[in-house]
Protein backbone atom coordinates (compact mmCIF):
# COMPACT_ATOMS: atom_id res chain seq x y z
CA UNK A 1 0.00 0.00 0.00
CA UNK A 2 1.33 3.43 -0.97
CA UNK A 3 2.57 5.62 1.82
CA UNK A 4 0.63 8.84 2.40
CA UNK A 5 2.54 12.06 1.92
CA UNK A 6 1.61 15.29 3.68
CA UNK A 7 2.24 18.56 1.83
CA UNK A 8 1.25 22.14 2.68
CA UNK A 9 -0.39 24.12 -0.14
CA UNK A 10 -1.12 27.86 -0.37
CA UNK A 11 -4.85 28.24 -1.00
CA UNK A 12 -4.24 31.56 -2.74
CA UNK A 13 -1.61 30.78 -5.37
CA UNK A 14 -1.03 27.02 -5.13
CA UNK A 15 2.58 27.13 -3.92
CA UNK A 16 3.61 24.11 -1.87
CA UNK A 17 5.93 23.60 1.06
CA UNK A 18 7.12 20.68 3.16
CA UNK A 19 6.15 22.52 6.35
CA UNK A 20 3.67 25.16 7.44
CA UNK A 21 4.64 28.79 6.68
CA UNK A 22 2.90 31.85 8.04
CA UNK A 23 3.51 34.07 4.99
CA UNK A 24 3.52 32.65 1.47
CA UNK A 25 6.80 33.60 -0.30
CA UNK A 26 5.09 33.42 -3.70
CA UNK A 27 2.02 35.66 -3.25
CA UNK A 28 2.86 37.32 0.13
CA UNK A 29 -0.49 36.26 1.63
CA UNK A 30 -0.70 35.37 5.33
CA UNK A 31 -2.11 32.19 6.89
CA UNK A 32 -3.06 30.55 3.59
CA UNK A 33 -1.10 27.28 3.92
CA UNK A 34 -3.25 24.18 4.50
CA UNK A 35 -2.03 20.63 5.00
CA UNK A 36 -3.20 18.11 2.40
CA UNK A 37 -2.54 14.40 1.94
CA UNK A 38 -1.14 13.41 -1.45
CA UNK A 39 -1.32 9.72 -2.36
CA UNK A 40 -1.34 8.96 -6.10
CA UNK A 41 -1.90 5.38 -7.14
CA UNK A 42 -0.11 4.99 -10.44
CA UNK A 43 -2.07 1.91 -11.49
CA UNK A 44 -5.38 3.88 -11.26
CA UNK A 45 -4.35 7.09 -13.05
CA UNK A 46 -5.73 6.11 -16.46
CA UNK A 47 -9.42 5.40 -16.17
CA UNK A 48 -10.61 6.09 -19.72
CA UNK A 49 -8.29 3.70 -21.61
CA UNK A 50 -6.93 0.22 -21.11
CA UNK A 51 -3.62 -0.14 -19.29
CA UNK A 52 -2.06 -2.26 -22.05
CA UNK A 53 -2.64 0.56 -24.58
CA UNK A 54 -0.52 3.18 -22.79
CA UNK A 55 2.45 2.75 -25.12
CA UNK A 56 0.25 3.61 -28.11
CA UNK A 57 -0.02 7.21 -26.88
CA UNK A 58 3.69 7.61 -26.11
CA UNK A 59 5.14 10.54 -28.06
CA UNK A 60 8.32 10.23 -30.13
CA UNK A 61 10.85 12.91 -31.20
CA UNK A 62 10.23 14.22 -34.70
CA UNK A 63 11.96 16.64 -37.02
CA UNK A 64 10.02 19.72 -38.07
CA UNK A 65 9.84 18.51 -41.68
CA UNK A 66 8.33 15.21 -40.57
CA UNK A 67 5.52 16.76 -38.54
CA UNK A 68 2.17 16.53 -40.32
CA UNK A 69 0.17 19.73 -40.09
CA UNK A 70 -3.15 19.23 -38.31
CA UNK A 71 -5.44 22.24 -38.82
CA UNK A 72 -7.66 23.01 -35.88
CA UNK A 73 -11.06 21.49 -36.64
CA UNK A 74 -13.73 23.73 -35.16
CA UNK A 75 -17.31 23.14 -34.10
CA UNK A 76 -19.71 26.08 -34.35
CA UNK A 77 -21.67 26.88 -31.20
CA UNK A 78 -24.48 28.51 -33.22
CA UNK A 79 -23.73 31.59 -31.07
CA UNK A 80 -22.18 34.42 -33.09
CA UNK A 81 -20.76 36.18 -30.02
CA UNK A 82 -19.13 33.09 -28.53
CA UNK A 83 -17.79 31.92 -31.90
CA UNK A 84 -16.10 35.28 -32.45
CA UNK A 85 -14.62 35.34 -28.94
CA UNK A 86 -13.23 31.82 -29.38
CA UNK A 87 -11.78 32.68 -32.78
CA UNK A 88 -14.25 30.79 -34.96
CA UNK A 89 -15.76 28.11 -32.74
CA UNK A 90 -14.83 25.27 -30.40
CA UNK A 91 -11.61 23.43 -31.33
CA UNK A 92 -11.76 19.65 -31.03
CA UNK A 93 -9.56 18.33 -28.23
CA UNK A 94 -9.40 21.69 -26.47
CA UNK A 95 -9.84 22.43 -22.77
CA UNK A 96 -11.81 25.60 -21.98
CA UNK A 97 -12.21 27.29 -18.60
CA UNK A 98 -15.17 29.63 -18.02
CA UNK A 99 -15.08 31.82 -14.90
CA UNK A 100 -17.42 34.41 -13.46
CA UNK A 101 -19.23 35.65 -10.38
CA UNK A 102 -22.04 33.58 -8.83
CA UNK A 103 -25.36 34.12 -10.58
CA UNK A 104 -23.83 35.92 -13.56
CA UNK A 105 -25.14 33.31 -16.05
CA UNK A 106 -22.30 30.80 -16.62
CA UNK A 107 -24.53 27.72 -16.32
CA UNK A 108 -27.25 29.36 -18.42
CA UNK A 109 -24.76 30.16 -21.20
CA UNK A 110 -23.37 26.62 -21.31
CA UNK A 111 -26.84 25.08 -21.14
CA UNK A 112 -27.96 27.20 -24.10
CA UNK A 113 -24.87 26.14 -26.05
CA UNK A 114 -25.50 22.47 -25.27
CA UNK A 115 -29.14 22.68 -26.32
CA UNK A 116 -28.32 24.61 -29.50
CA UNK A 117 -25.59 22.33 -30.91
CA UNK A 118 -27.83 19.54 -32.21
CA UNK A 119 -25.28 17.80 -34.46
CA UNK A 120 -22.93 16.85 -31.58
CA UNK A 121 -23.41 14.51 -28.61
CA UNK A 122 -23.07 16.57 -25.42
CA UNK A 123 -22.69 15.37 -21.85
CA UNK A 124 -23.45 17.98 -19.19
CA UNK A 125 -22.03 16.94 -15.78
CA UNK A 126 -23.15 19.00 -12.81
CA UNK A 127 -21.90 18.76 -9.27
CA UNK A 128 -23.70 21.82 -7.92
CA UNK A 129 -27.28 21.30 -9.11
CA UNK A 130 -29.66 18.40 -9.44
CA UNK A 131 -30.93 17.06 -12.75
CA UNK A 132 -34.39 18.51 -12.04
CA UNK A 133 -32.89 21.99 -11.68
CA UNK A 134 -31.18 21.62 -15.05
CA UNK A 135 -34.50 20.58 -16.58
CA UNK A 136 -36.28 23.62 -15.13
CA UNK A 137 -33.62 25.91 -16.59
CA UNK A 138 -33.89 24.16 -19.97
CA UNK A 139 -37.66 24.73 -19.96
CA UNK A 140 -37.06 28.41 -19.20
CA UNK A 141 -34.59 28.65 -22.08
CA UNK A 142 -37.23 26.88 -24.23
CA UNK A 143 -34.84 24.72 -26.27
CA UNK A 144 -34.65 20.96 -26.84
CA UNK A 145 -31.86 18.65 -28.01
CA UNK A 146 -32.07 14.85 -28.15
CA UNK A 147 -28.25 14.58 -28.10
CA UNK A 148 -27.99 16.47 -24.78
CA UNK A 149 -27.42 14.25 -21.73
CA UNK A 150 -27.29 15.34 -18.07
CA UNK A 151 -25.28 13.58 -15.36
CA UNK A 152 -25.06 14.44 -11.65
CA UNK A 153 -21.63 13.34 -10.48
CA UNK A 154 -18.59 14.68 -8.62
CA UNK A 155 -16.09 11.80 -8.82
CA UNK A 156 -13.76 12.11 -11.81
CA UNK A 157 -13.16 8.35 -12.15
CA UNK A 158 -16.88 7.67 -12.47
CA UNK A 159 -17.19 10.60 -14.91
CA UNK A 160 -14.65 9.00 -17.25
CA UNK A 161 -16.45 5.65 -17.04
CA UNK A 162 -19.68 7.34 -18.16
CA UNK A 163 -17.78 9.14 -20.93
CA UNK A 164 -16.46 5.76 -22.11
CA UNK A 165 -20.03 4.50 -22.43
CA UNK A 166 -21.63 7.65 -23.87
CA UNK A 167 -18.74 8.74 -26.17
CA UNK A 168 -19.61 12.48 -26.11
CA UNK A 169 -18.18 15.05 -28.51
CA UNK A 170 -18.49 17.87 -25.97
CA UNK A 171 -18.12 17.48 -22.21
CA UNK A 172 -19.31 20.28 -19.88
CA UNK A 173 -18.31 20.11 -16.20
CA UNK A 174 -20.03 22.48 -13.75
CA UNK A 175 -17.89 23.09 -11.80
CA UNK A 176 -14.23 22.08 -11.39
CA UNK A 177 -14.34 23.08 -7.69
CA UNK A 178 -16.87 20.33 -6.94
CA UNK A 179 -14.97 17.54 -8.71
CA UNK A 180 -12.65 15.24 -6.76
CA UNK A 181 -10.43 12.32 -7.64
CA UNK A 182 -9.67 9.27 -5.54
CA UNK A 183 -5.98 9.72 -6.29
CA UNK A 184 -5.76 12.69 -3.90
CA UNK A 185 -6.80 12.43 -0.27
CA UNK A 186 -8.08 15.94 0.24
CA UNK A 187 -11.42 17.74 0.10
CA UNK A 188 -13.00 18.90 -3.19
CA UNK A 189 -12.01 22.44 -4.11
CA UNK A 190 -8.53 22.21 -2.55
CA UNK A 191 -5.47 23.19 -4.54
CA UNK A 192 -4.25 19.63 -5.08
CA UNK A 193 -7.72 18.37 -6.10
CA UNK A 194 -8.27 21.15 -8.63
CA UNK A 195 -4.81 20.69 -10.13
CA UNK A 196 -5.08 16.89 -10.44
CA UNK A 197 -8.66 16.92 -11.79
CA UNK A 198 -7.77 19.58 -14.38
CA UNK A 199 -4.76 17.49 -15.48
CA UNK A 200 -7.02 14.43 -15.88
CA UNK A 201 -9.49 16.38 -18.03
CA UNK A 202 -6.60 17.73 -20.11
CA UNK A 203 -5.28 14.23 -20.86
CA UNK A 204 -8.81 13.04 -21.62
CA UNK A 205 -9.46 15.94 -24.05
CA UNK A 206 -6.16 15.62 -25.94
CA UNK A 207 -6.18 11.83 -26.29
CA UNK A 208 -9.85 11.46 -27.27
CA UNK A 209 -10.42 14.68 -29.25
CA UNK A 210 -13.28 15.68 -26.96
CA UNK A 211 -14.08 19.35 -26.29
CA UNK A 212 -14.04 19.83 -22.50
CA UNK A 213 -15.53 22.97 -20.94
CA UNK A 214 -14.89 23.58 -17.23
CA UNK A 215 -16.74 26.10 -15.08
CA UNK A 216 -14.57 27.79 -12.45
CA UNK A 217 -15.39 29.91 -9.42
CA UNK A 218 -13.72 33.26 -8.84
CA UNK A 219 -12.26 34.90 -5.75
CA UNK A 220 -13.33 38.21 -4.22
CA UNK A 221 -10.78 40.12 -6.32
CA UNK A 222 -12.23 38.70 -9.56
CA UNK A 223 -9.53 36.14 -10.41
CA UNK A 224 -10.31 32.47 -10.99
CA UNK A 225 -10.18 30.49 -7.75
CA UNK A 226 -7.64 27.72 -7.37
CA UNK A 227 -3.96 27.44 -8.25
CA UNK A 228 -2.56 29.56 -11.05
CA UNK A 229 -1.48 26.36 -12.79
CA UNK A 230 -5.17 25.78 -13.61
CA UNK A 231 -5.06 28.65 -16.12
CA UNK A 232 -1.79 27.32 -17.56
CA UNK A 233 -3.22 23.84 -18.12
CA UNK A 234 -6.27 24.92 -20.12
CA UNK A 235 -6.20 26.17 -23.72
CA UNK A 236 -8.77 28.96 -23.36
CA UNK A 237 -9.72 31.10 -20.35
CA UNK A 238 -13.04 32.95 -20.66
CA UNK A 239 -14.33 35.48 -18.14
CA UNK A 240 -18.05 36.18 -17.88
CA UNK A 241 -18.51 39.67 -16.44
CA UNK A 242 -21.34 42.03 -15.65
CA UNK A 243 -23.27 43.67 -12.88
CA UNK A 244 -26.26 41.71 -11.59
CA UNK A 245 -28.13 45.02 -11.38
CA UNK A 246 -27.86 45.41 -15.16
CA UNK A 247 -29.11 43.15 -17.92
CA UNK A 248 -25.89 43.18 -19.96
CA UNK A 249 -23.17 40.52 -19.72
CA UNK A 250 -19.68 40.67 -21.22
CA UNK A 251 -17.66 37.63 -22.30
CA UNK A 252 -13.92 38.34 -22.42
CA UNK A 253 -10.94 36.17 -23.34
CA UNK A 254 -7.94 36.18 -20.99
CA UNK A 255 -6.11 33.39 -22.80
CA UNK A 256 -6.68 31.76 -26.18
CA UNK A 257 -4.27 29.40 -27.90
CA UNK A 258 -6.47 29.29 -31.01
CA UNK A 259 -7.36 32.95 -31.55
CA UNK A 260 -7.18 36.53 -30.38
CA UNK A 261 -7.56 37.65 -26.77
CA UNK A 262 -8.91 41.08 -27.73
CA UNK A 263 -12.43 40.00 -28.64
CA UNK A 264 -15.49 40.66 -26.50
CA UNK A 265 -19.00 39.23 -26.61
CA UNK A 266 -22.07 41.07 -25.34
CA UNK A 267 -25.26 39.39 -24.12
CA UNK A 268 -28.55 40.56 -22.70
CA UNK A 269 -30.14 38.61 -19.83
CA UNK A 270 -33.92 38.20 -19.76
CA UNK A 271 -36.45 35.65 -18.54
CA UNK A 272 -35.67 33.25 -21.38
CA UNK A 273 -31.92 33.25 -20.84
CA UNK A 274 -29.09 35.07 -22.62
CA UNK A 275 -29.64 36.79 -25.94
CA UNK A 276 -26.95 37.98 -28.34
CA UNK A 277 -26.61 41.76 -28.65
CA UNK A 278 -25.87 42.49 -32.31
CA UNK A 279 -25.71 46.28 -32.01
CA UNK A 280 -24.53 47.24 -28.50
CA UNK A 281 -24.07 50.91 -29.38
CA UNK A 282 -27.80 51.57 -29.57
CA UNK A 283 -28.40 49.82 -26.24
CA UNK A 284 -25.60 51.62 -24.39
CA UNK A 285 -26.73 55.08 -25.48
CA UNK A 286 -29.50 56.85 -23.60
CA UNK A 287 -32.44 58.07 -25.66
CA UNK A 288 -32.33 61.80 -25.02
CA UNK A 289 -34.32 64.50 -26.73
CA UNK A 290 -32.26 67.33 -25.22
CA UNK A 291 -28.62 67.74 -24.29
CA UNK A 292 -27.57 67.59 -20.63
CA UNK A 293 -24.37 68.73 -18.94
CA UNK A 294 -21.73 66.20 -17.95
CA UNK A 295 -22.57 63.66 -20.68
CA UNK A 296 -20.52 62.80 -23.76
CA UNK A 297 -20.24 59.87 -26.18
CA UNK A 298 -17.02 57.95 -26.67
CA UNK A 299 -16.20 55.92 -29.78
CA UNK A 300 -14.50 52.75 -28.50
CA UNK A 301 -13.07 49.59 -30.00
CA UNK A 302 -13.60 46.32 -28.14
CA UNK A 303 -11.76 43.56 -29.96
CA UNK A 304 -12.76 43.94 -33.61
CA UNK A 305 -16.01 45.75 -32.88
CA UNK A 306 -16.59 49.52 -32.76
CA UNK A 307 -18.91 50.57 -29.96
CA UNK A 308 -20.36 53.90 -28.84
CA UNK A 309 -20.44 54.33 -25.05
CA UNK A 310 -21.97 57.07 -22.94
CA UNK A 311 -19.65 58.70 -20.38
CA UNK A 312 -21.21 60.63 -17.49
CA UNK A 313 -19.41 62.98 -15.09
CA UNK A 314 -20.54 65.04 -12.11
CA UNK A 315 -18.38 67.82 -10.67
CA UNK A 316 -19.50 69.55 -7.48
CA UNK A 317 -18.17 71.51 -4.53
CA UNK A 318 -16.59 69.39 -1.81
CA UNK A 319 -18.45 69.56 1.50
CA UNK A 320 -15.73 67.68 3.33
CA UNK A 321 -12.10 68.56 3.85
CA UNK A 322 -10.88 66.22 1.10
CA UNK A 323 -12.39 66.08 -2.36
CA UNK A 324 -14.02 62.76 -3.29
CA UNK A 325 -13.07 60.82 -6.42
CA UNK A 326 -15.14 57.91 -7.72
CA UNK A 327 -15.20 56.06 -11.05
CA UNK A 328 -17.50 53.22 -12.20
CA UNK A 329 -16.41 51.24 -15.25
CA UNK A 330 -13.25 53.34 -15.68
CA UNK A 331 -9.78 53.12 -14.14
CA UNK A 332 -9.76 55.46 -11.12
CA UNK A 333 -5.99 56.04 -11.43
CA UNK A 334 -6.37 57.15 -15.04
CA UNK A 335 -9.15 59.51 -14.00
CA UNK A 336 -6.79 61.07 -11.42
CA UNK A 337 -4.24 61.59 -14.18
CA UNK A 338 -6.80 63.26 -16.45
CA UNK A 339 -7.89 65.57 -13.62
CA UNK A 340 -4.28 66.58 -13.08
CA UNK A 341 -3.90 67.31 -16.81
CA UNK A 342 -7.03 69.47 -16.76
CA UNK A 343 -5.80 71.44 -13.77
CA UNK A 344 -2.27 71.92 -15.12
CA UNK A 345 -2.85 72.37 -18.85
CA UNK A 346 -6.38 73.81 -19.05
CA UNK A 347 -6.35 75.86 -15.80
CA UNK A 348 -9.33 74.05 -14.26
CA UNK A 349 -9.49 74.37 -10.46
CA UNK A 350 -10.49 70.84 -9.46
CA UNK A 351 -8.50 70.38 -6.25
CA UNK A 352 -11.52 71.12 -4.02
CA UNK A 353 -14.13 69.61 -6.33
CA UNK A 354 -15.86 66.25 -5.97
CA UNK A 355 -15.64 64.31 -9.25
CA UNK A 356 -17.79 61.27 -10.02
CA UNK A 357 -17.45 59.34 -13.28
CA UNK A 358 -19.71 56.61 -14.67
CA UNK A 359 -19.69 54.44 -17.79
CA UNK A 360 -23.32 53.58 -18.51
CA UNK A 361 -24.55 50.05 -19.06
CA UNK A 362 -22.48 48.49 -16.27
CA UNK A 363 -19.51 47.72 -18.55
CA UNK A 364 -15.81 48.36 -17.98
CA UNK A 365 -13.80 50.31 -20.53
CA UNK A 366 -10.04 50.00 -21.08
CA UNK A 367 -9.69 51.70 -24.48
CA UNK A 368 -7.38 54.77 -24.24
CA UNK A 369 -9.65 56.53 -26.75
CA UNK A 370 -12.12 57.13 -23.91
CA UNK A 371 -9.83 59.81 -22.43
CA UNK A 372 -11.17 62.56 -24.67
CA UNK A 373 -14.80 61.80 -23.79
CA UNK A 374 -13.93 61.75 -20.07
CA UNK A 375 -12.26 65.17 -20.41
CA UNK A 376 -15.28 66.52 -22.30
CA UNK A 377 -17.74 65.22 -19.68
CA UNK A 378 -15.77 66.74 -16.80
CA UNK A 379 -15.50 70.05 -18.64
CA UNK A 380 -19.23 70.03 -19.37
CA UNK A 381 -20.18 69.35 -15.75
CA UNK A 382 -17.69 71.94 -14.44
CA UNK A 383 -19.00 74.63 -16.79
CA UNK A 384 -22.60 73.37 -16.37
CA UNK A 385 -23.03 73.56 -20.14
CA UNK A 386 -24.37 70.62 -22.14
CA UNK A 387 -22.63 68.89 -25.04
CA UNK A 388 -24.71 68.04 -28.07
CA UNK A 389 -25.73 64.37 -28.12
CA UNK A 390 -24.75 64.40 -31.81
CA UNK A 391 -21.04 64.76 -30.91
CA UNK A 392 -18.65 61.80 -30.50
CA UNK A 393 -15.08 61.71 -29.15
CA UNK A 394 -12.08 59.44 -29.74
CA UNK A 395 -8.60 60.37 -28.53
CA UNK A 396 -5.95 59.61 -25.93
CA UNK A 397 -4.80 62.40 -23.60
CA UNK A 398 -1.09 62.74 -22.81
CA UNK A 399 0.50 64.23 -19.71
CA UNK A 400 1.53 67.38 -21.58
CA UNK A 401 -2.09 68.01 -22.54
CA UNK A 402 -1.78 66.85 -26.15
CA UNK A 403 -4.48 64.75 -27.83
CA UNK A 404 -2.85 61.60 -29.19
CA UNK A 405 -4.13 59.55 -32.09
CA UNK A 406 -5.71 56.12 -31.56
CA UNK A 407 -5.95 53.10 -33.83
CA UNK A 408 -8.66 52.04 -36.28
CA UNK A 409 -10.14 55.49 -36.74
CA UNK A 410 -11.99 54.59 -39.93
CA UNK A 411 -14.14 52.04 -38.11
CA UNK A 412 -14.91 54.54 -35.35
CA UNK A 413 -15.95 57.18 -37.87
CA UNK A 414 -18.16 54.77 -39.85
CA UNK A 415 -19.89 53.55 -36.67
CA UNK A 416 -20.55 57.12 -35.49
CA UNK A 417 -21.94 58.11 -38.89
CA UNK A 418 -24.16 55.02 -38.99
CA UNK A 419 -25.72 55.95 -35.65
CA UNK A 420 -26.50 59.50 -36.80
CA UNK A 421 -23.71 61.54 -35.16
CA UNK A 422 -22.94 64.87 -36.81
CA UNK A 423 -19.43 65.55 -35.42
CA UNK A 424 -16.56 63.43 -34.17
CA UNK A 425 -13.57 64.96 -32.35
CA UNK A 426 -10.21 63.36 -33.15
CA UNK A 427 -6.54 64.09 -32.64
CA UNK A 428 -4.90 66.56 -35.02
CA UNK A 429 -2.06 64.09 -35.44
CA UNK A 430 -4.38 61.54 -37.05
CA UNK A 431 -5.25 63.48 -40.21
CA UNK A 432 -2.88 61.43 -42.39
CA UNK A 433 -4.25 58.11 -41.10
CA UNK A 434 -7.90 58.57 -42.04
CA UNK A 435 -9.19 57.25 -45.35
CA UNK A 436 -12.93 57.78 -44.82
CA UNK A 437 -13.27 61.48 -45.66
CA UNK A 438 -16.35 61.60 -47.91
CA UNK A 439 -18.97 60.79 -45.28
CA UNK A 440 -21.75 62.95 -43.91
CA UNK A 441 -20.10 63.33 -40.50
CA UNK A 442 -17.88 66.35 -39.74
CA UNK A 443 -14.41 65.57 -38.39
CA UNK A 444 -12.98 68.08 -35.92
CA UNK A 445 -9.25 67.89 -35.23
CA UNK A 446 -7.81 69.17 -31.95
CA UNK A 447 -4.21 69.07 -30.74
CA UNK A 448 -4.41 70.29 -27.11
CA UNK A 449 -6.84 69.88 -24.25
CA UNK A 450 -7.59 73.59 -23.96
CA UNK A 451 -8.67 73.68 -27.64
CA UNK A 452 -11.57 71.40 -26.78
CA UNK A 453 -13.04 74.09 -24.52
CA UNK A 454 -13.28 76.57 -27.40
CA UNK A 455 -14.96 74.04 -29.70
CA UNK A 456 -17.56 72.86 -27.17
CA UNK A 457 -18.58 76.02 -25.34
Amino acid sequence: MAKSKSVFFCQSCGAQSAKWIGKCPACNEWNTYVEELVNKKEEEKYTWREKNNRDVYASKPQALDEIVENPNERVSTKDSELDRVLGGGLVKGSLILLGGEPGIGKSTLLLQIGLTITDQKILYITGEESASQIKLRAERVNKKNDNFLVLTETNSQRMFQHCKEVQPNILIVDSIQTVYTDLIESTPGSVSQIRECAAEFQRFAKENGVIVILVGHITKDGSIAGPKVLEHIVDVVLQFEGDTNYIYRLLRTHKNRFGSTAEIGIYEMDRQGLKVVTNPSQLLLTDRSEAMSGISISSNIEGMRPMMVEVQALVGNSVYGTAQRSATGFDIRRMHMLLAVLEKRANYKLAMKDVFLNITGGIKISDPATDLAVIASIMSSYEDQPISYKYAFAGEVGLSGEIRSVNRLDQRIVEAEKLGFEKIFLSAYSQNHIQVLNGNIEIVYIAKVYELLAHLF
